[in-house]
């Protein structure tokens, strides 16, 4: 991992003191990398417990929102992984989720991907191969 990927995973570990998880108690913070700079995001949830949103998603849409259409990285940092004796924790436990999968095939496609729980770097062929993409109509 460079500096600057370092300096991203620091700031999504951040980003997970901010996170809303009364229910699963599993806080997650999420930080893009784009040319603007860097934007965080948190995970929200409720009690209907489908109408919460993820971190990479909440980052996403920062970034998004700031006009930033080329994301060059995403950092993933879960506070609460499940620890083994050796005092590291399984890289599936910080994975993103499916939908936020498909939001970095659709908004991140060139994007690497890094977690706490993981030395190794990711991209979007990793994560989420063949992923479904509509066909833009031209007009």
């Amino acid at each position: 991992m460079n500096d600057e990927q370092k300096q991203l995973l620091q700031a999504a570990e951040k980003a997970a003191d901010l996170a809303y998880a009364p229910y699963s108690k599993f806080h997650v913070g999420a930080a893009v990398l784009s040319a603007g700079g860097i934007f965080i995001g948190a995970n929200i949830e409720t009690a209907s417990t489908n109408l919460g949103t993820c971190a990479e998603r909440v980052a996403l849409a920062q970034a998004l929102m700031n006009g930033q259409n080329e994301i060059i990285g995403i950092a993933v940092h879960c506070v609460d992984t499940p620890q083994k004796d050796t005092g590291s924790s399984s890289e599936h436990d910080c994975m993103p989720c499916g939908a936020c999968r498909q939001w970095i095939a659709e908004l991140a496609p060139d994007a690497w991907l890094i977690t706490n729980s993981s030395k190794s770097i990711y991209y979007l062929d990793n994560l989420l191969p063949n992923a479904f993409q509509l066909q833009k109509k031209d007009g």
